[in-house]
């Protein structure tokens, strides 16, 4: 059931990089970006389920943190024109 999971999120990541590589507007591209982060999580995840270690686990927590605060980031850059207030 892990490798078939790891085949459907690698599926989901083709579809979000084919995404990432078309979309018309600047939002679909950082949204695709968004979802090529989270599919990354997931294979993490799964990686460390399949072979049974918790390093996959703790750089899939911080690879969440940084990936928040980068989608953030580039929310507020797109709403305001700049990050900082």
């Amino acid at each position: 059931m892990i490798a078939i999971a790891m085949f459907i999120t690698g599926a989901a990541m083709l579809l979000a990089a084919l995404r990432l590589l078309l979309g018309p507007t600047i939002e679909d591209r950082v949204l695709a970006l968004d979802t090529l982060y989270v599919d990354a999580l997931a294979l993490l995840v799964l990686m460390g389920i399949a072979l049974e270690s918790r390093v996959y686990f703790e750089t899939a927590l911080v690879m969440a943190v940084l990936g928040f605060v980068a989608t953030v980031a580039v929310a507020a850059y797109l709403r305001r024109g700049r990050i900082m207030p």
